[in-house]
């Protein structure tokens, strides 16, 4: 199949397709759409994330679709209410002049609205696992017409331990229905699937099994552990124009990561199982708008994004299951462009990186990580890049231009140069200056124990990298100024949660933070002071969902700008602590009193 067109697929979804711009399908669509419209047979179709699966078995499923009778004729099955919700939103675009009727079923969202739709009618319903066992233990949908079923991230959902839910869905379903299992990787627990409900079917693959996308380079940095996220920060600053995803084992670790870049004035945020409906949604709406570089996030959060043009996909940390590193790389290098898969590993997990090599069917090409002068040299040539490719207009600068002109008259042509430089790139310089070697040679001991505990406390916070400051450190810096904000934890306020909102009401990366303590009611957060006017100005008129933010510097007993020791600060709960404190053996006596 050369062109849609030449496919049997229904006019008017050609019609809707190629509103959409697209002509000619993937080698996934080109081998999957005949074989779906010409047979009635189970399919295992095994490609990479983002060869285009959705319309590879949503345009063939719609084509056969009774429109006539609405009543669940497919059943899509897939990990997560992101992929859920991209699935949902596709198969509306395919059907948009048919009448075909979706409903996209997930957890985290009101089951009451969902039930509602499936009471109009559906021809086509998409669901994750755990909502759908709950709506099918009510009684609230009946599967006794589903003539095909589609498994989506096969290999996926067994993986977040959905082999139950997926017995039970399926034994609701008639026995003469179709199976389309579709994946990225054929590990052994998704053969047994296979084994267990398909009927003799017909595989397809698209590339090798489990192996990479030919459009993905692997890039490897080696460091000790806690030189980590120092490496994350030389390799973001490396990559001026970065646009991708920063994996992480685990959610701490993400909350953590993203914390640490937020506060050293990277355009970076968080995605975890963590943040409600309402905030995933408006962080991967700055996200797919280009206002954030780097998204922070764990594997299942990340599953299904519809996210277009990463530039790169950076492992943190490594995953646990070396097939998943394959479901991770393929977020970059989409729709035949060039994408870059990084590994920051130490020396321990050489042996995982030969497990992942392996299965990738693909070699790392191990990097350097890049010194100051490195990055300094990028940053410069980008910035020259982007001067050169300026559109100029004379008429929009009006006057301005002659004031130009006689502002910057008595500088000659290289001394201005010399102080565009140095006002563009003095602090990033500084940054860099003494910044040390973080490679770790490939040869060297493998226990990587990170030289001794000790040698971590002590490094760990390396002054010449910026933002590695532990928050006792920074609240005796006399660099920094500690504010009072009137927002906390019954507010929903986390420390990813106050950064984003610093960012989003300052707006200057420039603008650096140290320590942050999340109370109940209220908060406190340091800054550089001599960013305290911006700070204060930044506030006047903010709000938080509908409550007025106040920030003031928090006060000493003598009503001066604390910048000094923790315990000087009344203001919140340390005010608190010092009465519950006095209180404290009584409280212990009544304890005992209690207990006899």
């Amino acid at each position: 199949m050369k062109s849609f067109e030449e496919s049997a697929l229904h006019p008017e979804i050609i019609h809707a397709i190629q509103d959409m711009g697209f002509e000619t399908p993937t080698e996934v669509q080109s081998k999957t759409i005949p074989f779906i419209l010409e047979h009635t047979q189970d399919l295992i179709a095994l490609a990479q994330t983002g060869t285009g699966k959705t319309a590879a078995f949503g345009l063939p499923l719609m084509s056969q679709t009774d429109i006539e009778n609405a009543v669940p004729q497919t059943l899509i099955i897939c990990p997560t209410r992101e992929l859920c919700l991209q699935i949902e939103k596709d198969l509306q675009h395919f059907c948009a002049y048919l009448p075909i009727k979706t409903v996209a079923v997930y957890g985290g969202a009101s089951i009451d609205i969902q039930l509602k739709a499936l009471r109009k009618g559906v021809h086509f319903v998409v669901a994750t696992p755990g909502r759908l066992v709950d709506i099918i233990k009510r009684k609230r949908i009946n599967l006794s017409e589903v003539e095909n079923v589609v498994l989506d991230e096969s290999d996926e959902m067994l993986n977040m331990g959905f082999q139950e839910d997926i017995d039970f869905i399926l034994e609701q379903t008639p026995k003469n229905k179709r199976t389309l299992l579709f994946s990225a990787t054929m590990p052994s627990n998704v053969r047994r699937i296979a084994n267990k409900y398909m009927n003799k079917p017909e595989e397809i693959t698209v590339g090798s099994k489990n192996a990479g996308a030919d459009t993905v380079s692997h890039h490897v940095y080696m460091v000790h552990s806690k030189d980590r996220y120092i490496a994350l920060k030389r390799i973001a600053d490396f990559y001026p124009d970065i646009y991708g995803i920063v994996f992480c084992r685990t959610r701490q670790e993400t909350k953590d990561v993203a914390e640490k870049l937020m506060g050293d004035g990277y355009n970076a945020d968080t995605l975890h199982g963590d943040l409600s409906q309402a905030q995933r949604d408006y962080v991967m709406k700055k996200f797919r708008a280009k206002s954030l570089n780097m998204l922070v996030a764990t594997d299942v959060a990340a599953r299904g994004l519809d996210v277009h043009s990463l530039t790169h996909v950076i492992n943190y940390s490594l995953p646990d299951d070396v097939e998943a590193y394959t479901h991770r790389s393929g977020r970059t290098g989409r729709a035949g462009k060039e994408g870059i898969s990084i590994a920051i590993i130490n020396l321990r997990e050489k042996g995982k990186l030969r497990q992942i090599e392996k299965n990738l069917q693909k070699s790392f090409d191990h990097k350097q990580v890049p010194h100051g002068k490195e990055i300094c040299h990028v940053q410069l040539m980008n910035l020259i890049s982007k001067i050169n490719d300026a559109d100029v207009s004379i008429d929009k600068i009006g006057n301005l231009y002659d004031t130009l002109l006689e502002s910057f008259e008595h500088l000659s042509k290289e001394e201005l140069i010399q102080k565009f430089i140095s006002f563009e790139f003095n602090r990033l310089l500084e940054y860099y200056e003494n910044a040390p070697d973080i490679n770790v040679s490939g040869n060297a001991r493998s226990d990587d124990r990170d030289r001794s505990k000790k040698g971590e406390r002590g490094r760990g916070h390396d002054r010449g990298e910026r933002g590695e400051r532990a928050p006792k450190q920074s609240m005796r810096n006399d660099n920094y100024t500690r504010f009072f904000i009137n927002i906390g934890k019954k507010n929903g306020i986390d420390k990813s949660g106050l950064l984003r909102i610093l960012n989003q009401h300052v707006n200057d990366r420039d603008v650096h933070y140290g320590a942050i303590d999340i109370l109940k009611s209220f908060s406190f957060f340091e800054v550089e002071s001599d960013n305290i006017a911006k700070i204060t100005s930044s506030f006047a008129k903010a709000e938080h969902n509908g409550t007025p933010i106040s920030v003031e510097k928090a006060q000493s007993p003598q009503g001066k700008a604390n910048r000094g020791s923790k315990n000087d600060f009344i203001k919140g709960d340390d005010f608190w602590k010092q009465k519950r404190k006095k209180n404290k053996p009584y409280e212990q006596t009544a304890k005992r009193r209690k207990r006899r």
